[in-house]
């Protein structure tokens, strides 16, 4: 009997528990017996033990050493590209703050199997996760909101059937072989959040699709829980500006490309919008602040 390969693609920096708890739930998925998991883990730079405790926990897991400045994307893209040398029926990405249920991944399998009997060979399954406390939807599949705006999303609540999505988070994802045979890797273009977006909006492009699974994959806080600090006018404007021009903010050489691919013939304005918005909500806060002073 054949049995189905699949890679489990991780990234980590510095979250040494969190990374042990995500571990920990993957390795007590209830699996069919067909299913094989391989897991690759970039260790991008954790100066504390994450690599260590990992191969003491479990010694199987690969690791792939970071130089601390992969971020998400890239750190995703190392693993990636090491998994496909050897050809595997399915890759899973996997954030290391998710905490899986034990039946997430036979969940995500079924959904394929499924949507491959109504004719979707090339569908990407994206696993819904909510927050452990509330039990709001967190991160899964996106769909556009607005028919003006090329980025506005809002998530796709999961129900009891697949769901189309256009685009995808990239906390809990099965990409079965026939699409990554198409689409490749994830883009070098980007560094950090932009990746998985630009990579479900490419799967469209080239004729494959995105479905969220029914029910719940697992848990997972947002990330940041405080919120961004470049949407907050309390912040100085420099702080802002530094905030959203960081990897983890929005690089305007990466959103440069990513509207230009998207934004069709008023990307520009769709670029420089978030910017100019920065520094016009930090002008008005601040001319507030003045006249709520001359008022007191």
């Amino acid at each position: 009997m054949t049995r189905d390969r699949t890679a489990v693609l991780m990234t980590c920096h510095n979250r040494k528990p969190k990374t042990l708890s995500c571990l920990a739930a993957l390795f007590n998925q209830i699996l069919p017996r067909e299913v094989k998991l391989d897991v690759y883990l970039v260790d991008d730079g954790s100066t504390d033990g994450t690599a260590q405790a990992v191969l003491q926990a479990y010694p199987h897991v690969k690791i792939l050493p970071g130089n601390g400045n992969l971020y998400w994307n890239r750190g995703m893209r190392k693993a990636f590209a090491e998994a496909m040398k050897y050809d595997y029926d399915y890759y899973l990405w996997l954030n290391d703050d998710t905490l899986l249920y034990p039946d997430a991944l036979s969940s995500l399998w079924q959904t394929y199997h499924h949507l491959t009997k109504q004719g979707h060979e090339k569908a990407i399954i994206v696993g819904s996760t909510h927050h452990p406390n509330t039990g709001k939807l967190t991160y899964g599949g996106f769909g556009r909101s607005t028919w003006w705006h090329p980025f506005k999303y809002s998530l796709v609540e999961p129900g009891t059937e697949p769901k189309p999505a256009d685009t995808l988070n990239g906390n809990c994802v099965l990409i079965p072989r026939a699409v990554v045979q198409i689409l490749g890797n994830l883009d070098p273009a980007f560094s950090h959040s932009i990746g998985d977006t630009d990579y479900g909006l490419r799967a469209q492009r080239q004729g494959c699709s995105v479905w969220v699974a029914p029910g719940y994959a697992g848990k997972c806080q947002t990330n940041p829980p405080q919120g961004h600090p470049w949407l907050d006018p309390k912040f100085t404007l420099k702080q802002r500006w530094q905030a959203v021009t960081d990897h983890k903010g929005l690089p305007p050489r990466e959103s440069k490309v990513f509207c230009q691919r998207y934004a069709g013939w008023l990307w520009l304005f769709f670029w420089l919008l978030p910017y100019i918005r920065l520094v016009l909500v930090s002008l008005s806060y601040k001319i507030g602040l003045k006249q709520e002073k001359a008022e007191a």
